[in-house]
């Protein structure tokens, strides 16, 4: 191999390496992982007027096990084809936090969302409310934080 070749390999190197790089590190569970988990009894879900709809099947996610952030029961409903609704309820407080967003299309081979009880982050993969900005194979990452979902970063993946 020449010296010249050796130059080549290294900046096509160094280029494939900056796409990656870009992307960054992929957060992982432990970054935002809770301390207590909550062993108490399951309060009763307290639905608005914009929850009786599913009024019945958030009655009874809310007696599951918690599966979410120390406290939390993630429950979701098929909106559609392909097309995915996702609550989060306090089994502490029976208070109800909606998933700002919709989740369609995501790659059959994993899961749509995934979530640890011992952690605040919560991934979806696939398309956000049908955008064309998105893609079934983005991996978006979210933390659950003071009854919010709060954008950590999307991992696109061609």
């Amino acid at each position: 191999m020449t010296l010249r070749h050796l130059f080549v390999a290294f900046l096509l190197a160094a280029v494939l390496g900056t796409c990656v790089w870009a992307q960054g590190r992929v957060p992982k569970y432990a970054d935002y992982a809770v301390t207590t988990i909550y062993n108490g009894r399951n309060a009763p879900v307290k639905l608005t007027k914009d929850d009786m709809a599913f009024r019945t099947r958030l009655r009874n996610a809310a007696k599951d096990k918690r599966n979410f952030a120390g406290e939390y029961i993630v429950a979701q409903w098929g909106c559609g084809a392909e097309c995915l609704s996702t609550v989060v309820i306090s089994a502490r407080t029976g208070k109800i936090y909606d998933v700002p967003f919709s989740v369609c299309c995501w790659n059959s081979d994993v899961d749509a969302i995934e979530y640890r009880l011992n952690s605040r982050l919560i991934i979806f993969r696939g398309i956000r409310n049908e955008s064309e900005k998105d893609s079934e194979n983005d991996t978006h990452f979210y933390e659950f934080r003071n009854g919010k979902f709060i954008f950590i970063k999307t991992i696109r993946k061609p």
